[in-house]
Formats: C-alpha cells, sequence, structure tokens
C-alpha cells in the first residue's frame, strides 16, 4: 500500500476568523504529482499555508508527513518544515550571497553543522537541478530559469517527502516553464517526493498532465479529469 505523505479529514481552513475552506478531504501518496488549481482568492495559498504551518488548522484533522496539524506550535513548525521543501513564485533567494551560501544558509538555519557533509549536499542538489557549476554567482548573475532552479534545490536540501510549490513558473516564459515542470516531475518519479503545485497555468497542465484538484466556492474537488 502506497505511504501516505498527505492527509486532511473534514478541514476547515481558516485566515484569521474568516472560513476559507469546508470540509477538505484531500489524500496525497508518497512520489504522487498533484496540480492545485482555482481562481484568485478561492483558497489556494490559505490550503498551502495551512500544509506548512503558516495557518493554524483549527478544525477537523490532518497529517502532513507525519506532522499532526492540530498539535502545531511554535516549537513543533520548524521540524515539520525540515521535512518539506517550499518553492515560491518570487525565488525569495537572499541576494547579498551567492548560490552556494543561500543554500548553505538553509542547511545551518536547520542544524546542519559538519562543514564537509554540508559541502556534499549543496553539491549533491545544484547536480540534481543542473546548476553544479553556478555554486559562485549570485542571484541577480542567473536568469530567471536558473534562479527557479536554485529554489528547487533549496528545497530538496532536506531529502523532503513532501515538496509545496506555490505558482512555481508564475513569473518565467514557456520555454523555462517546460524546464522546471520537466525537473519537478523528474523529482518526483526519481526521487519519490510528493509534490503538491499551485498554478493558474492551464498550458503547464495540458502539456504535463497530473491529477488535479480545484478550490471553488469554498470547497476543494479532487477531480483527476479536469477540464482545461
Amino acid at each position: 500500500m502506497a505511504e501516505t505523505i498527505l492527509e486532511l479529514e473534514h478541514a476547515n481552513i481558516y485566515q484569521g476568523n474568516s472560513l476559507i475552506l469546508q470540509d477538505v478531504n484531500i489524500r496525497v501518496n508518497k512520489g504522487e504529482f498533484v496540480y492545485l488549481v482555482g481562481k484568485t482568492g478561492s483558497g489556494k495559498s490559505s490550503l498551502l499555508k495551512t500544509l506548512y504551518g503558516d495557518l493554524k488548522l483549527k478544525e477537523g484533522e490532518g497529517s502532513v508527513v507525519g506532522y499532526k496539524l492540530r498539535d502545531m506550535d511554535w516549537k513543533k513548525i520548524p521540524f515539520l518544515r525540515r521535512n518539506l521543501g517550499i518553492v515560491f513564485q518570487d525565488f525569495q533567494l537572499l541576494t547579498d550571497r551567492n548560490v552556494h551560501d543561500n543554500l548553505k544558509f538553509v542547511l545551518r538555519a536547520t542544524g546542519w553543522k559538519d562543514e564537509k557533509l554540508i559541502e556534499e549536499k549543496i553539491n549533491d542538489v545544484l547536480d540534481k537541478v543542473g546548476l553544479k557549476t553556478k555554486g559562485f554567482k549570485f542571484p541577480f548573475e542567473l536568469s530567471g530559469g536558473e534562479q527557479q532552479r536554485v529554489d528547487v534545490a533549496r528545497a530538496l536540501l532536506n531529502s523532503p517527502k513532501l515538496i509545496l510549490a506555490d505558482e512555481p513558473t508564475g513569473n518565467l516564459d514557456p520555454e523555462t516553464s517546460d524546464e522546471i515542470m520537466q525537473l519537478l516531475f523528474h523529482i518526483s518519479k526519481d526521487y519519490g517526493a510528493a509534490i503538491v503545485m499551485a498554478t493558474h497555468d492551464y498550458r503547464v497542465i495540458s502539456k504535463f498532465p497530473a491529477r488535479t484538484m480545484r478550490t471553488e466556492r469554498g470547497k476543494v474537488i479532487d477531480n483527476t479529469a479536469i477540464t482545461l
């Protein structure tokens, strides 16, 4: 039986006191790729924020990479996030340091101390995303696609079972978007990481089909055969 990486049961998703999504029931297994689509303001980001502990799950049950979301507090959130990878639309790289030191910063922040292991891990993730020779470059010296690859490399640092990607192709041209999608599918297939990707880009979904969930009218509709 497939390992369940993410599960919500009868979960109500709140932003402050406002109920955003009601009675959410979803399950994502190891290595599965899932799109999350829906109009702006329909709850995609609120759902993702709940999954990585930015928003508290107040009602219903949920577990992510073995952590119960109802039990989350500020002490436990760092441990949850060490088992997740998060890929943002706007990269969120530190502009005052090069690619290598961006990745080193994250490893240090998540408790890595052995310099040799840190160097090995940085080389490993840069190799996985095709940037092995770019570690010395600063973010401003990279193209948008290369910056997004660094963002993906950063998400891989702690060998996550789950990657949450929020509009990772949103700022990229079609050709570069395709490269990032191929990279994400490769990571899902070859390294067994489940990926949940929020997107508005239906061109990407039609070119790289996968299971699709939609946020609509306060609900999450799980529909593998979504009409584009």
